[in-house]
Formats: C-alpha cells, structure tokens, sequence
C-alpha cells in the first residue's frame, strides 16, 4: 500500500456512539493506525474524558508519538461519571470554544484528524455542549458506533434522528461484534439497510478480551473493512 491510495482528505471524522462502552476508542485507534500504516498523517483526540486515561493511552499507542497524551486528552477528569460533572467536581470546567481552539491548533500539520467524543451523542461533555455540538462545530463527518446486539437498531435510530439532516446524510455506522452473539447480532445489518443506506453500515469483528491495535488489524476481515470504508470516503470527497 502506499500514499497514493488516499487523497490528501484534510478531512475530520467524528467517532460518536449509541452509549459508553460502544467501542469508540477500540475503532479510532484502528482508523488512526490504519492510516499511518498507508503513510498518512493523522491526529486523533479525545478531548475531554473522565474516569482515567486508559483511553487516550490506547490512542497515544496508535499514533506512534504523533500526539501526547495531554494533545491528545487535554481535560481528564478523575470520577468515572460524565466529564461535566466529573470537571465540576474539581472546580473546573471545558467550554467548546476552548476544545475547538486546541484540536484546530493541531489538526494543521496533518492529512486526516480524527476525534472521539464521550460517551453517546448527546452526553454533556463540558458546558453548554455535547458530542453533536462539536461535530457541527468541526463540520465533521460522523461515525456512530455501536455494539452489534439486541437493541442496537433502536439507538442508532436515535442517534441517526439526533443529528440535522445534513450531518445524517454524512453518517456511517460501524457494528462491533460482540464475544458472544445474541438473537439480534446477525440480522442487525439486515434491518438497519431497511433505514439508512446499506453501503455505509460496517462491521468488525469481535477483537478480543485485551484489545491490542496491530493485533487487530491483522485480525481477518478489520484492514478490508477500513479499506471498505475509506475508499468511501475517498468516492464521497470527489463527488462534492
């Protein structure tokens, strides 16, 4: 694979979910190390988080140094409850004028940046703002993640409804796989293709109880399903 592959997008994708624990950080790190491995430059951040830093460490591993833990996570926040009452309990707070200055003073320097929120599209992540808020800010294009089960096709639904109609005709939805299928997992791709146009529903397989990025990657089906999806990116761009 080389460069040539992909355009110089200068594009920024938003990673949003239908909860916490969808698998956001799981499918930015394999789109960040996905890209690199293709020779592209790529930011990804996850602005504001609560609960630890597990997340942006995930991330840092797949940019390879690209990025610090503190670009890539400039407010973290110590109680594992929303990041805005997570920040209120420290006396602090995260205006979106502020996380947009700082993804907007890195993403310059790279082709494709990448951003994930917390928790699902409209959890409050600082004051006054949420998951959607940023991604009509960055004029973003969103991928809703979700995990392939019982009940998924009703919250991406509503994630799908939450977003203004330009932003949902931008949308994907990625499908991770669960360890353990339920009575919903093979049909879910089925029947959201009834709702939302069926060549930009994507799904990854279960990757593991220790999820590792280049493992991953090379897991059958992941690097086709990237491809898949960004030579889509790649047929949208030209076509606008």
């Amino acid at each position: 694979m080389n460069r040539l592959l992909y355009p110089r997008l200068k594009r920024i994708i938003f990673i949003t979910g239908t909860d916490t624990g969808a698998g956001k950080t799981v499918l930015t790190a394999l789109l960040a190390a996905h890209l690199r491995a293709q020779k592209i430059r790529v930011a990804a951040f996850k602005p504001v988080c609560s609960g630890g830093r597990d997340d942006a460490e995930i991330i840092h591993a797949a940019l390879g140094g690209a990025l610090t833990l503190d670009e890539i996570t400039p407010w973290h926040f110590r109680a594992a409850i929303a990041p805005s009452l997570a920040a209120k309990l420290e006396k602090k707070s995260v205006s979106l004028a502020q996380v947009l200055a700082q993804i907007r003073a890195k993403q310059k320097n790279f082709d494709v940046t990448l951003v994930e929120g917390a928790g699902g599209l409209l959890s409050p992540i600082g004051t006054d703002f949420d998951s959607r808020d940023l991604i009509m800010a960055l004029r973003a294009a969103p991928i809703i993640v979700a995990q392939n089960r019982l009940g998924a096709v009703n919250h991406l639904l509503l994630t799908l409804e939450a977003l203004p109609k330009n932003y949902r005709a931008l949308a994907k939805i990625v499908l991770m796989s669960p360890a353990k299928s339920d009575s919903a997992t093979k049909s879910n791709v089925r029947l959201l293709g009834e709702f939302f146009p069926p060549n930009k529903i994507f799904t990854l397989p279960w990757l593991g109880e220790k999820f590792e990025t280049v493992a991953a990657l090379n897991k059958s089906g992941v690097w086709k399903t990237l491809l898949k999806y960004f030579n889509g990116e790649i047929h949208e761009r030209h076509l606008n």
